[in-house]
């Protein structure tokens, strides 16, 4: 079974979404949840396969509408924000 698809976003694809990915990463690792993640940049973002999408309030807006759950991160340093805000989200979408 494929494990879950985690998008991280941000406006170029490299600096911040790469930090947020970083900490989700150890997040899922610490609560021994198997998941893929990935960067994305605002412009291809939408055409991805994703399941559930990280990003900040400033991207939120590419996802208006968009069906599968889109988590808003204020500081992606935190580990603490993204188990807060996304770890059930994760736990309730994972195949």
């Amino acid at each position: 079974m494929p494990a879950i698809k985690i998008m991280t976003v941000c406006g170029f694809g490299l600096g911040s979404s790469m930090i947020l990915k970083i900490t989700l990463d150890r997040m899922l690792q610490e609560t021994n949840i198997s998941a893929e993640t990935f960067c994305a940049d605002e412009l291809t973002a939408s055409s991805e396969d994703f399941d559930i999408v990280f990003t900040s309030k400033e991207m939120a807006h590419l996802f208006e509408g968009e069906e599968r759950p889109v988590i808003v991160i204020e500081n992606f340093l935190s580990k603490q924000e993204v188990r807060e805000k996304g770890l059930e989200i994760i736990k309730q979408n994972a195949k």
